[in-house]
């Protein structure tokens, strides 16, 4: 009896650390259940950007553990952004994003060589995360553009509306109208690699320049 009350705990631990790590799959790639399990408390890679509100642009260097060197990117970060400490393993940036109508926040994500789903549905899929005031799809007022950064494809994308984030519990306890995101789909060398800042309208909106300053600076790791 000790051993199958054992089992049943064990095997409700590993279901548990499933769900809290798929959480930031859905929101930022997709396909959650294909994404390895992973501990967001786990150590971060070296060479990860520290909380740090530096003046002037930051090179952020790839991860040390996938995506490393020519298979990653990097990007300078605005120089009144506030580097944060990831929440989990899957992103690998996070930035608080100051503004007088609130604070919003900028995650990078990139989940490990040919993961991640396809740039348009990804971007559908932000939409979709917003609802709108008259009920209409939020699909309906996505706006985006292809670009060319240096030879890497990059799908740029905005939406407004009430923002509700993702279906796993990875956005907002309530609904929160008003809101905005500016994303962005970079075709990295061996996956996706996924930019996605999102908050009050206004502060978002505000800080339109530095996101397309930074899409802009995205190249490939070395």
């Amino acid at each position: 009896m000790r051993r199958v009350q054992m089992d049943y705990a064990a095997g409700l631990f590993v279901a548990l650390l499933f769900a809290a790590c798929a959480g930031d799959a859905a929101d930022g790639g997709g396909q959650a259940e294909e994404q390895p399990q992973v501990n967001p408390e786990q150590e971060l890679p070296a060479g990860h950007p520290e909380i740090s509100p530096e003046s002037g642009p930051v090179v952020v260097p790839p991860p040390s553990d996938s995506g490393q060197g020519t298979q990653g990117l990097t990007w300078d970060q605005p120089s009144d952004w506030l580097a944060e400490t990831p929440s989990s393993s899957m992103r690998r940036a996070q930035y608080r994003v100051p503004g007088s109508a609130g604070d919003a926040e900028c995650v990078v994500y990139y989940f490990g060589p040919g993961q991640g789903g396809d740039a348009r549905a990804n971007v559908l899929r932000w939409a979709d995360q917003f609802g709108q005031p008259d009920g209409s799809s939020s699909r309906d007022v996505l706006v985006s553009e292809q670009l060319d950064v240096g030879g890497i494809p990059v799908l740029v994308a905005e939406v407004r509306g009430i923002y509700s984030g993702g279906m796993t519990g990875t956005g907002p306890q309530t609904p929160r109208p008003g809101s905005m995101l500016l994303g962005a789909v970079a075709q990295g060398p061996d996956a996706n690699w996924f930019y996605k800042l999102t908050g009050p309208e206004e502060t978002v909106e505000t800080n339109r320049e530095q996101f397309l300053s930074l899409v802009h600076s995205i190249r490939a790791g070395e």
